[in-house]
């Protein structure tokens, strides 16, 4: 005997925090679609309703009773789409008084909860069991845990398969699995929000993998696509069938509806989008980091300072893959310092992209400012100041720029140049949004390449490279002194990074770090400036997000601080 099948459908959808009535209809949209194609079941994904991560939203009354009469609305909007089960992630508020004082509640307010739709009604409700708080992760300050406070599986039938419920982070753990199939599961259905890291889509593969093969049971992945702030969600959901092998995958960083056929015993079906490269990965997540920032922020468009330099350039082409041209404006700034290839270079640039691009020499005003400081300058050599002089007058002419038409400016400061404190205050880190902030020297270098063997329509209807070989080739330089290079100041980039990575991201110590074959001179040097500059970067824009840490929601370091190992 044949066993039962049933359609079901992944909606992989780009909800924005706080928007409950536009994600609403997104997801009855998604539904309305689901239904049409002979779906019977439908999984948003975790907090969808609300997006994620709401943050201290959450702590506000009001929007809790928006979310509840947004869900039961909801609910009624999909009744007339008959035979069709719906699962929706919201936030669900705990039956606990706020704290005398008014100000802070004793106990986190909400459920962190996956409902079934079905007839017009919430017909069930899970309420996640484990709740992460690490890296980006901060949900016990919002959340209790369903097991904490008495909730148990959820599992429900249609057409004769048993479906269980779980949210995120349940499924890396065995006891909420374990629970759903002692109440008779044969499908688990995980709804998630994990924000995007580079790597992070195939250790949630191999994990989700490791639980259908434990259980036994097909496992559907829902996940939910978009920017949000300075994190990212990379789409790609898909279907593990129950000897733990993916047989379908969504498409990465698009929004989606994701049909798949799965059986009670195991057995599932349906497309498999293949996996991206790591540089395309990290590409597509800049550029959807981007597109959503300027985009549900309600900016018209976005400015860059383009120096020539590798830096700018990329942000260049991401801005305009994220954007489009017409959206975009470059400004050269020439010094006293510039090389004629520089602006040569990026002039270049910008008319491969065919976005506007202008010029405005610094020389004279850099002059009247040393002319205004002379008598408090006297007797005292030029050094870093006057350097830093002409990168602030740079910044406060791309802000004045960004306030008369209201348009953001995308800062093009690296990770690299952020942890050593290779930038400027009120200078080329003014700014609206830094988008390549986690991106560190050597992959500028690698996302560039990329981007060249990509078939690209130029703005002359050429097919070709839009980021000029020389900007790659010549060696990288603030051009803030004559014939500066940025490795007067800093070791060379393959070494810099290898230590970034060790210490920031992975948490080694200085002696592992130089056990691992690196000078310890060099090391003591690059982790001193790492450390020293923590006050440059509370005062960074925000940037997006795609190392598993980042300097941002995941590294929250005292800026006064005597430890230095």
């Amino acid at each position: 005997m044949n066993s039962p099948k049933v359609k079901v459908a992944l909606a992989q959808i780009n909800a924005t925090v706080g928007d409950l009535p536009g994600n609403a209809a997104l997801i009855a949209e998604a539904a309305r679609q689901a239904h049409a194609q002979g779906v019977r079941l439908m999984l948003a994904p975790e907090l969808a309703l609300t997006g994620y991560p709401p943050e201290d939203l959450l702590l506000r009354p009001a929007f809790m009773e928006a979310c509840q009469r947004t869900l039961a609305s909801l609910a009624r909007d999909l009744e007339p789409l008959e035979g069709l089960r719906v699962v929706v992630g919201h936030p669900w508020p705990t039956d606990t008084a706020p704290d005398p004082r008014g100000k802070s509640h004793a106990q986190p307010p909400c459920f962190n909860a996956a409902s079934l739709l079905a007839g017009g009604q919430v017909r069930s409700t899970y309420f996640k069991r484990e709740l992460p708080n690490y890296q980006v992760f901060d949900e016990r300050r919002y959340f209790r845990s369903g097991r904490d406070a008495g909730h148990g599986a959820v599992v429900f039938d249609v057409d004769g398969i048993r479906f269980g419920l779980l949210i995120c982070e349940d499924a890396w753990f065995d006891e909420p699995a374990q629970a759903a199939c002692a109440m008779g599961a044969q499908v688990l259905c995980v709804l998630n929000a994990s924000p995007f890291h580079l790597d992070k889509a195939a250790e949630r593969e191999r994990r989700m993998a490791d639980r259908a093969r434990t259980t036994g049971c097909a496992l559907l992945y829902a996940h939910l696509v978009g920017g949000q702030d300075e994190v990212v969600f990379d789409g790609a959901s898909f279907a593990v069938d129950g000897d733990g092998n993916v047989q379908s995958r969504a498409a990465f960083f698009d929004e989606a509806l994701h049909v798949v056929e799965v059986g009670g015993d195991g057995r599932v079906s349906g497309p498999l989008t293949p996996w991206p490269s790591v540089e395309e990965q990290a590409w597509r997540a800049l550029v959807v980091g981007v597109r959503d920032y300027l985009g549900k922020n309600g900016f018209p468009g976005a400015i860059i300072g383009l120096s020539g330099g590798i830096d700018s350039a990329l942000v260049l082409a991401i801005a305009v893959d994220a954007l489009g041209p017409q959206r975009v404006r470059t400004v050269m700034m020439p010094s006293p310092y510039t090389a004629d290839i520089s602006w040569i270079d990026a002039r270049d640039m910008a008319q491969r992209l065919g976005v506007r691009y202008d010029e405005i020499g610094i020389a004279d005003t850099f002059e009247s400012f040393k002319t205004s400081l002379a008598e408090q300058f006297g007797g005292l050599r030029e050094d870093t100041t006057e350097e830093n002089i002409q990168a602030r007058i740079r910044g406060t002419l791309l802000m004045a720029l960004s306030n008369k038409t209201g348009s953001i400016v995308l800062t093009t400061g690296n990770k690299s140049e952020m942890a050593t404190g290779y930038c400027t205050l009120y200078g080329d880190m003014a700014g609206g949004f830094a988008v390549i902030k986690d991106v560190a020297k050597t992959l500028v270098y690698r996302l560039a390449v990329w981007k060249n063997e990509q078939p690209t329509t130029r703005a002359d209807g050429s097919v070709g490279p839009v980021i000029p070989e020389r900007i790659i080739t010549r060696p990288p330089s603030a051009e803030l002194r004559p014939d500066q290079k940025d490795q007067d100041s800093l070791p060379p980039y393959e070494v810099l990074d290898a230590i970034l990575a060790h210490y920031m991201e992975d948490d080694w110590s200085i002696e592992r770090i130089v056990a691992a074959g690196f000078e310890r001179a060099v090391v003591e040097r690059v982790t001193h400036l790492i450390k020293i500059n923590e006050y440059k970067r509370r005062q960074a824009p925000v940037g997006i997000r795609i190392t598993h840490r980042a300097f941002g929601r995941d590294w929250r370091y005292p800026i006064t601080s005597k430890f230095r190992a």
